[in-house]
């Protein structure tokens, strides 16, 4: 059992607490999109709830989510499978093991990778509070380089043709910067996701030196959905932290991302 580790802290960690920020998040009015991937931040619900709502709000419901996250205290392996069930305040959630064992020749199974790693756990309460009978396969990335996304798209994609699922990329982009900086920055990567163009994606986070912490899971994202048959992206919502504490002067972007 993989048991949370930032309930109490990116979260409530009582469920009656809980249901009633996800709510507080919910309050957005949001079109569906028939999307077959996202980018959702992964920061506090205080800072970042909102607009991670505008993902979920929008998201159909699917049989199973892949939510790829980055490795942020880089334990583990380069790129890692968990396949134990994960527990948040508002229950307990299965992981596909169907696709599990289909990637399993080419991506290893590490349990460590995921212990101490928040950027996937934060998405599950906000899965179960909008969809019911759906399993997750969790995938850290230590390792995010351009041939590696590609690799790991292409064993993703061969995996998941046929099957009713979503691919969730989960990042936060510009970190601790001034909000005017941030959003500049931030909208070249977003302008590069939205066209689905991956190459110049990684070129723009080189060339300006662009803090995106989940890089890698986004360019996963993108080549499997585009061989998925995905066309577009839409941005669904973007701020910045200093729009909650009002501190413009270092700030953190946050993005809503449906690709369709």
């Amino acid at each position: 059992m993989r048991r949370p580790v930032v309930a109490g802290q990116f979260y409530r960690g009582d469920p009656e607490g809980l249901r009633s920020q996800l709510k507080s998040c919910f309050d957005v009015s949001v079109l569906k999109e028939d999307a077959k991937g996202a980018v959702v931040p992964h920061a506090g619900y205080v800072y970042s709830g909102q607009v991670a709502a505008h993902v979920y709000a929008a998201l159909p419901s699917a049989e199973t989510y892949i939510i790829i996250g980055p490795n942020h205290r880089g334990i583990g392996s380069a790129v890692a499978l968990s396949q134990e069930t994960w527990s948040t305040p508002l229950g307990e959630v299965e992981v596909d093991k169907e696709i599990v064992d289909a990637l399993f020749a080419n991506i290893e199974v590490d349990e460590m990778a995921h212990q101490y790693e928040h950027s996937i756990e934060v998405q599950l309460p906000f899965l179960q509070y909008r969809f019911k009978d759906f399993k997750i396969v969790p995938i850290c990335m230590g390792l995010q380089d351009e041939n590696t996304a590609r690799e790991v798209s292409i064993d993703l994609a061969n995996a998941l043709r046929g099957r009713d699922v979503i691919v969730l990329a989960s990042s936060d982009f510009t970190h601790y910067e001034p909000d005017k900086v941030a959003r500049e920055k931030d909208h070249l990567v977003i302008e590069a996701i939205l066209k689905l163009d991956t190459s110049k994606f990684y070129s723009r986070i080189y060339e300006r030196r662009i803090s995106v912490c989940g890089y890698g899971p986004i360019a996963v994202m993108l080549e499997t959905t585009k061989a998925l048959g995905a066309e577009k992206g839409k941005l669904l919502k973007y701020a910045t932290s200093g729009d909650v504490t009002g501190d413009k002067s270092s700030v953190v972007g946050y993005a809503a991302i449906a690709i369709i």
